[in-house]
């Protein structure tokens, strides 16, 4: 604020009594529509208004057009204050600015905005009131009130809470995502509800000394989580506007479990008989209990009661997990044909539940059928191997099937899941093969486990259980977790900087998953990535300006044979900073402007560019020296003068430039600018000798033709051809008026022909002094006064002369201006004809005349030396004239 009031009142100090900061302020709604009326400045500052005359042509200006500015439009004439075509949005402005306090009309121009408070916004504004007698720099302050035009808005669609099923009536939890709503005061977020409350929930509000508003679910009734594990409902935030504004989330609400229920049984007795000739391993019966409860709560583990014999025991394999009864012994003559287990199904914290299982051992005289299998595949210990890929119907082994006894017929069929098919191998009887079905993949599924069931026609069977493992082969290329990697760093970093690490995946087992990773042959040589850990850097700084944008290609490599590999495009954006100072076109400007040029008038242009972004791209001009007769407008760059500028005042001026940008902290630049007035014809010759119209000479009638008798001496404030000055009389009064002569180029006035007895008296030239300006030359008069006579006999008797008016006529033929200096040669009339007469006379007259005519000639040539030496005179215009310094020219005619 101080910078920008020294330097809009500095320039007016010497008009106090007028030059006093304002204070204005109103308020307005937000998001109104252009042209609305905020407020007239010229009535609110009670600007003088004068009855019955010409109003004082004020000019009200915003000292600068910020980002403020856009929001309003100001008369220039009236002071009219209206809204502009851009809506003002208090939520946007105010509650993002981080509550800084910026001004409208300053040079930042990231904000305008002050939030004193959460309820306050003010827009600030500064307005410089002209002309220089009523000159006002005024503060305007526009508070923008809220209007509810937001709706409350729940950070996340949907809010999950859970609650315990023994959570007690009345029980209070805060939920985590209050809705959220941009307007303040009453037309915020002030009451929440639950569109289904279940009857067993209802909400709370609970608010901090912050203002903050926090809903509280509340337990209203009994939970079970056995009955219902989870309740989705929508909760509903509204504000406090007229109409109110609603903004609503799914609200889930699962009830946790805890141990509140002991494993059951379903049955409390199972049977089952089982054959003397049955395997070792074979599966007898399962028991399986059941817990309400989840998790840990439900967990279930079966073990034998104390009551169950050690023989029992020994005979049948209880699985505490799985509740799972195998045969672990085999049945003999001695094996009892009843066993009586008794299993418990025990829980955490729970009395066990009971079962009894009874088990018949029948005794069986036959033998069970035999299976013999041939493997074809490579098989070691039981365990079959076959590589993945491996074509359709691939044969794994052959299997015959026979009865000891004989007696009997056996079918034969395969138990298990996978891709595997046995089927009789034709024209053989009790022949089958085994073979695949489609082919098999690694990444799937690695171990098979099938069985080859045979039975007779008596229901007695045998099992072969056969275990395929799969092999791996390098069948997946390396997977990469993404296939555009985008990746920012800021400029300027440090060598070998962290850009990312890789990542890419291969299904393959081994060797064939290992990955490598590589640079494609598009990435410049300064990124690097490592081959093994996929780490990839840059090993130089890196120049948002020279380039902002890289893409290139990655390739991850497995080591399987041949290698598979995959490709990823990895983009990086070089972030900017604030490294490069504002830059003007040209170091130097200069520019030319006629003087008297309007105020306010545009006189140059000033460029300046910065190669940085965004902010630390935007430049702000000032002018450092000379700030109070010129302005630059900071966003176009154009140069004003204030005042009018006149050259003879002063004829050049020298301004500083300051570019600052907006980084932090900021850069800047200073550039020189030259101004340079051009003479425009606003001044008349100015006539410095004679000094007045009342002076006069003595002209002494032994005079010689062609002698000098005074000059007119005359210049001019302008310069150029505007300063070029040419004499000329159009004026004549005596008797014998055409015996003087003017140069045009010096003023000089000379005798053109000898003087007569009758010749005496007073003769008055009136002398036009002109300029060669354009497009009108302008130009002044004196009046020349010569007395021709021996002496003054009687001074009185010519002053009385001079006081009466001059009949004189003004000569209509102008003469001939040249700017060019010309060389007249003067012939004086009565010469040849005294030569003539004087030759006739005798020879010495003739020497006579002879050496006459050499003086005549040289007194010529001293005259036009003169002459061109006086082509053009130029007097300091800074300063007055002093008429002493002038070097006067000896004339040898006496001044009177």
């Amino acid at each position: 604020h101080l910078v920008l009031f020294l330097l809009f009142v500095g320039p007016f100090n010497c008009f106090a009594s007028y030059s006093r900061a304002s204070e204005l302020f109103y308020s307005l709604n937000e998001g109104l529509p252009a042209g609305v009326l905020i407020g007239s400045l010229a009535h609110d500052l009670r600007l003088p208004v004068h009855t019955g005359a010409p109003q004082p042509p004020f000019s009200f200006n915003l000292v600068s057009h910020g980002l403020g500015g856009q929001y309003v439009h100001l008369d220039n004439r009236s002071g009219e204050l209206h809204t502009s075509a851009v809506e003002i949005d208090r939520e946007a402005l105010c509650l993002e600015s981080n509550e800084a306090t910026i001004f409208g009309g300053a040079a930042d121009v990231s904000s305008s905005l002050s939030s004193l408070s959460s309820d306050s916004c003010l827009l600030l504004l500064d307005v410089l009131v002209l002309p220089q007698e009523y000159f006002r720099l005024v503060k305007v302050k526009i508070a923008i009130r809220d209007v509810n035009d937001n709706a409350p808005r729940f950070p996340v669609p949907h809010i999950h809470l859970s609650v315990p099923e023994n959570a007690p009536v009345n029980t209070r939890l805060a939920i985590e995502h209050p809705a959220l709503d941009p307007d303040v005061g009453t037309n915020g977020v002030q009451t929440y509800r639950l569109q289904d409350n279940y009857g067993v929930f209802t909400l709370d509000v609970e608010e901090n000394e912050n203002g903050e508003r926090t809903p509280y679910l509340i337990v209203m009734g009994a939970l079970d989580r056995e009955t219902r594990e989870e309740y989705v409902t929508v909760i509903v935030a509204e504000d406090g506007g007229t109409p109110p504004l609603v903004g609503s989330a799914t609200l889930t609400i699962g009830i946790s479990d805890i141990n509140d229920n002991c494993p059951q049984f379903t049955d409390s007795q199972l049977n089952v008989t089982l054959l003397g000739n049955t395997s070792l391993g074979s599966h007898v019966i399962s028991v399986h209990a059941e817990d309400m409860d989840l998790g840990s709560n439900a967990h279930i583990t079966y073990s034998y009661s104390q009551k169950v014999p050690q023989a029992s025991r020994d005979l049948f394999h209880l699985d505490e997990s799985t509740g799972a009864i195998t045969l672990s012994s085999k049945v003999d003559g001695d094996t009892p044909r009843l066993h009586r287990l008794i299993i418990l199904g025990n829980g955490p914290g729970c009395i066990p539940a009971v079962i009894t299982v009874l088990v018949t051992i029948i005794k069986v005289m036959m033998r069970p059928p035999e299976v013999v299998p041939r493997f074809i595949a490579n098989e070691a210990e039981g365990v079959v191997y076959l590589k993945e890929l491996e074509p359709i119907n691939t044969p794994i082994a052959f299997f015959t099937i026979r009865d000891p006894d004989e007696k009997y017929k056996v079918n034969c069929y395969l138990d298990g899941d996978g891709p595997f098919r046995l089927s009789p191998y034709k024209p053989y009887n009790n022949e089958y093969l085994l073979e695949t079905t489609k082919p098999l993949d690694y990444e799937t599924q690695q171990l098979y486990e099938i069985s080859v069931i045979a039975w007779n026609s008596q229901g007695f069977h045998v099992k072969k259980i056969i275990k395929i493992q799969v092999l791996d082969d390098n069948d997946n290329s390396p997977v990469f977790s993404q296939q555009l990697i985008e990746l920012s760093i800021e400029e300027n970093n440090v060598p070998n900087a962290f850009l990312t690490k890789l990542q890419a995946t291969d299904a393959d087992s081994g060797e064939r998953g290992q990955v490598s990773y590589f640079l494609g042959p598009d990435a410049p040589s300064y990124f690097a990535l490592d081959k093994t850990t996929g780490v990839l850097t840059v090993s130089t700084q890196l120049d948002r300006e020279e380039k902002e944008k890289y893409r290139y290609t990655v390739k991850a490599v497995d080591s399987g044979f041949p290698p598979r590999e995959s490709i990823a495009t990895v983009t990086i954006t070089v972030l900017d900073k604030n490294d490069n100072s504002p830059r003007f076109i040209n170091k130097d400007f200069s520019f030319f402007v006629p003087e008297n040029f309007p105020g306010f008038g545009e006189i140059g242009v000033i460029s300046v560019t910065d190669a940085d972004a965004g902010q630390n791209g935007w430049v702000a001009l000032s002018v450092l020296n000379g700030s109070d007769i010129f302005v630059i407008d900071t966003g176009k760059g154009v140069l004003r003068a204030k005042v009018s500028l006149d050259r003879e005042q002063q004829s050049s001026y020298i301004l500083w430039i300051e570019a600052v940008d907006g980084g932090d902290p900021a850069l800047s630049s200073t550039a020189k600018i030259t101004i340079l007035l051009l003479d425009i014809n606003d001044n008349p010759p100015l006539v410095l000798f004679p000094q007045s119209n009342m002076s006069y000479l003595l002209v002494l009638p032994s005079t010689l033709p062609g002698s000098p008798i005074t000059e007119v001496y005359a210049v001019d404030k302008d310069t150029g051809m505007n300063a070029v000055i040419a004499y000329s009389i159009i004026g004549r009064r005596g008797p014998r008026p055409e015996s003087f002569r003017i140069d045009p180029k010096t003023g000089n006035i000379t005798l053109e022909e000898s003087l007569m007895q009758n010749d005496y008296g007073l003769y008055r030239l009136l002398v036009k002094v002109s300029d060669h300006g354009y497009p009108e030359p302008l130009h002044s008069t004196v009046m020349v006064n010569l007395f021709v006579n021996d002496t003054v006999s009687n001074e009185s008797y010519i002053e009385s002369l001079l006081r009466k008016e001059p009949d004189i006529s003004i000569e209509e033929k102008q003469p001939q201006i040249s700017i060019e200096p010309t060389h007249r040669k003067m012939e004086s009339p009565s010469c040849m004809p005294t030569l003539v007469a004087l030759s006739i006379i005798s020879l010495g007259s003739i020497a006579l005349v002879t050496g006459m005519g050499i003086y005549i000639c040289l007194r010529k040539g001293k005259k036009h030396h003169r002459a061109d030496e006086n082509l053009e005179v130029q007097i300091p215009l800074n300063g007055r004239i002093n008429l002493h310094m002038l070097e006067k020219k000896p004339v040898e005619i006496s001044n009177i």
